[in-house]
């Protein structure tokens, strides 16, 4: 079979990112223009900026995508673009973007979907790695345990019921008037703290479920502060911030080790933002090396938006025979698994 080249498109937030992959393992180029200097100003995304900063980026984006690989158009096998899960106007810049290329040029269009990307991201990392494995996905918007027993056949063991993991990192970051992006900051101050000072609760719910529920924590963290507040008494950032990371950690630790006994796999992959967090993979590697797991995570490049993920996952796709025409549209409330 000759040589696969993808052009994947990502812009289901507030990354703007094209990409050159060879093969759905090799990555000629990953150009990221990230937004994060324009949304700190408010604290958080706002998805109208978001979708005027990806138009003003995308078409520089991908020129510098192709520059970059030293590839041209005319050497692109296929067209992959995200179009779900996400913002619904982020979304629409990428996608109307792809799809122009793609009938502009004569080429394949390959729908993505996003979580699909970030578990992807683990082929790009480890090039021997492949299914079947247990991935955790664990995001700003999603936290999924998945079991992946092809590369387009995925059951999902669990999900958060609530927020997810990233969104209470988040939250919990405002509360300690740390700057945004909140979990980097929260993963950096508890370098500085106990992790044990403060019994935060650790929701498991039923023992029979591998679903997540981190909105009693956040509660548990914001009604701690504001008792220290009416009570006058001084707070240790620092304790807060440790105290809480270490009851989300063991929570994802624990759930994550319990699917891959459960479903006798000896493999395990982190994917998503949150998948970046130091402590996290200190202390999922840690669990795996005790229980003889081996795991796979993506390099922090990898583990935020990115089109290299996309591109990995669409060349899945494509070989498999995956294709989308011209009337193909934003998904932003697309679930994993979910073909549209």
């Amino acid at each position: 079979m000759d040589n696969v080249l993808i052009l994947a498109i990502e812009s289901s937030c507030d990354e703007t990112s094209a990409s050159v992959v060879k093969n759905g393992r090799e990555v000629l180029s990953n150009i990221i223009a990230s937004q994060i200097e324009t949304h700190k100003l408010f604290g958080g995304v706002v998805p109208e900026i978001a979708s005027r900063q990806h138009i003003l980026a995308i078409d520089s984006v991908v020129s510098q995508a192709l520059e970059q690989a030293k590839v041209t158009f005319d050497d692109i096998t296929a067209i992959a673009v995200t179009y779900g899960p996400g913002l619904v106007g982020a979304l629409l810049v990428g996608l109307s973007h792809a799809k122009a290329l793609a009938f502009a040029l004569g080429k394949p269009l390959i729908p993505v979907h996003h979580i699909e990307g970030h578990i992807a991201a683990n082929y790009i990392q480890d090039i021997s790695w492949q299914p079947p494995f247990v991935c955790l996905v664990v995001s700003g918007g999603h936290t999924h345990l998945v079991y992946i027993r092809d590369y387009d056949d995925f059951e999902i063991l669990g999900r958060t019921r609530d927020d997810a993991a990233g969104e209470a990192y988040d939250k919990v970051a405002r509360v300690l008037d740390l700057p945004y992006p909140g979990g980097p900051r929260i993963d950096k101050l508890s370098d500085e703290g106990d992790p044990f000072a403060i019994d935060f609760p650790r929701v498991t719910l039923e023992s029979d479920t591998y679903d997540f529920s981190f909105s009693g924590l956040k509660s548990a963290v914001l009604n701690y502060m504001n008792k220290a507040k009416m009570k006058d008494e001084p707070v240790n950032n620092a304790d807060v911030a440790a105290s809480f990371q270490q009851a989300v950690v063991e929570v994802l630790v624990q759930k994550a080790i319990k699917a891959c006994k459960a479903y006798g796999s000896d493999k395990l992959a982190l994917a998503g933002g949150v998948s970046a967090n130091r402590h996290l993979r200190a202390a999922m590697q840690a669990a795996c090396d005790e229980n003889g797991i081996k795991m796979c995570v993506p390099a922090p490049v990898l583990c935020t938006d990115n089109a290299a993920m996309i591109g990995s996952a669409g060349y899945y796709e494509y070989i498999k025979g995956k294709r989308a025409d011209m009337s193909l549209n934003a998904y932003p409330g697309l679930k994993l698994g979910e073909r549209v």
